[in-house]
């Protein structure tokens, strides 16, 4: 009797950076010689998954066909890359032989051990968000992903231990039971159809959030600590610069214990871009601190913006969306590295271009930056200590380009703290009641900018802030027009003082800003457009 075809149908997720392609995964059994045949442009790590599936299927009781198989990934000019479809290749050989049934809705995704256990594949949050976009909300994964997956709202997760358990639940008969020899100690049972609980699942910061250093610990800097302050409120750049040991890494450091929590959109794009890297393994909730990155100066472009072979992977910048990118030792890093800085913080996103393919990373970030006056880092004030010449000088400034500098909003000096504010001055104030006025000037933006689509001052376009509904009164900003008439405020920089005029007006509880609230912006980017002066 001749065998009635059949074809067997799972589906899985291909990424390409942060953006899901839902997969069809095909299986067809013929008549001739015995094989295992992979095609839809797999990776090696992909092509790989012949032999794992092989000895996971027969370490789990229920042996792969001995007839020639043959799996494609649809669409097939897309490239697939990693051991997350291994899962759904060995579901889709079963389904073709028979041996399993109801699993065309079913999205699967995770790695098989030779043993028949599931392991955690990177990518699972983004790749779970993709399903569900995709009208796909029922996903499989290994148990350790349960907790990751379950943060995307609608998705039914249903976790499972081993091979073994995945086929009984699908209705298969395990011919022998499974290796259990090698197995680690840990509950067998699955945890099956856990809703997706999204943004509410987390009322914390979730794994990668640590303990917040806070602003009480700062020995006098009350300029810096009014900067760092504005900063917060209206999520701007910022640029530190003083003698070493003023404090400049203090502040920075404590600049995300006065932000404002991520929102739902936010927090599910932080935790997914650490999702890629498998940052997210132990992840029970979203990212809900805004996360800090602080990478070393000799930290390459790929690194800082993101980089490497076939497809680039998300850098510092794109980890640190949503909180604060810190550059200490700013004129130390290669400069070309830093102006790749400037796409991002414009747009928010990463762009890069691959011969496999162009991907994108959120980076909405704020920047921190953080310089010494000079090499040897004591020519400020008198400059007493400082043995540097001019020209030593000049080329260390000169390696923060001026198109970068232009983008950070506050520009403040570190003065070095005497020793009366060291030992015996006033506490300052905490991060706490910092916080507190920060949320209260958060609030005040999102009530003006919700209906225009925005959510922070820093992010209002210029165009609304000429002649929009954010334009400040013109008495008001004479002094900001003034400036940009003597040629010491470029247009960009004149937005960007109105946008720190708005911030400083909503600190104060002001419904609009005032000459006060210019002159105050003024004088926070006053180094910037100084040096473009001179």
């Amino acid at each position: 009797m001749s065998r009635t075809p059949v074809m067997g149908r799972t589906l899985a997720v291909a990424l390409t950076g942060m953006h899901g392609h839902l997969v069809e995964v095909e299986a067809d059994i013929g008549q001739t010689l015995p094989g295992f045949v992979l095609l839809g442009l797999p990776d090696q790590s992909l092509q790989e998954s012949r032999d794992r599936i092989k000895a996971a299927s027969r370490n789990s009781g229920l042996p792969l066909t001995r007839r020639h198989l043959t799996v494609n990934l649809v669409p097939a000019a897309l490239h697939k890359r990693g051991p997350g479809f291994d899962l759904a290749i060995v579901m889709a050989s079963y389904a073709a032989d028979g041996q399993v049934r109801h699993v065309d809705g079913a999205v699967f995704l995770a790695e098989l051990g030779l043993d028949g256990r599931l392991r955690h594949a990177p990518g699972i949050l983004p790749s779970v968000m993709a399903a569900v976009d995709a009208g796909y909300p029922e996903v499989v994964v290994a148990e350790e992903s349960v907790d990751e997956a379950s943060l995307v709202p609608g998705a039914r997760v249903r976790g499972y231990r081993t091979l073994h358990d995945v086929i009984r639940a699908f209705g298969g008969v395990p011919e022998a039971p499974p290796l259990t020899a090698v197995m680690p100690p840990g509950p067998a049972a699955p945890v099956e159809d856990r809703p997706g609980t999204g943004a509410d699942a987390a009322d914390g910061a979730g794994t990668w959030a640590g303990a917040a250093a806070d602003l009480a610990d700062v020995s006098g800097q009350y300029e810096a600590r009014f900067a760092l302050e504005v900063a917060a409120a209206g999520a701007h750049h910022l640029f530190l610069e003083g003698s070493p040991g003023a404090g400049k890494t203090m502040l920075a450091e404590r600049l995300p214990g006065i932000l404002p929590p991520l929102d739902d959109r936010t927090a599910l794009e932080a935790t997914a871009v650490r999702s890629l890297g498998g940052g997210a393994r132990e992840a029970t909730g979203l990212v809900r601190n805004p996360p800090f990155q602080s990478p070393h100066h000799s930290a390459s472009m790929a690194s800082l913006v993101g980089g490497g072979s076939g497809v680039a992977r998300p850098g510092a910048a794109s980890l640190a969306h949503g909180g604060v990118l810190f550059l200490d030792e700013a004129p130390e890093f290669d400069r070309r590295v830093l102006d790749a800085l400037r796409q991002p913080l414009e747009s928010g996103t990463v762009t890069l271009h691959r011969s496999g393919g162009t991907v994108r990373y959120p980076a909405r970030f704020q920047l921190v930056l953080a310089a010494n006056p000079c090499p040897c880092g004591w020519g400020a004030g008198r400059g007493s200590r400082c043995r540097c010449t001019s020209l030593q000088r000049r080329r260390y400034s000169g390696r923060l380009s001026g198109p970068l500098l232009d983008r950070v909003d506050i520009q403040v000096t570190v003065p070095a703290v005497d020793a009366s504010a060291l030992t015996s001055g006033p506490a300052g104030e905490d991060s706490a009641t910092v916080r507190g006025r920060v949320l209260a000037a958060v609030r005040r933006q999102h009530e003006r900018l919700a209906p225009l689509g925005l959510t922070r001052n820093a992010h209002a376009p210029a165009t609304l802030l000429r002649d929009g509904p954010l334009a400040v009164d013109p008495r008001a900003r004479a002094a900001a027009d003034a400036a940009v008439d003597r040629a010491e405020l470029t247009a960009r920089g004149h937005a960007r003082v109105m946008r720190l005029a708005w911030t400083v007006a909503d600190l104060r509880g002001a419904d609009r800003p005032g000459a006060g609230d210019v002159d105050t912006a003024l004088y926070l980017r006053r180094r910037t457009e100084g040096e473009e002066a001179a």
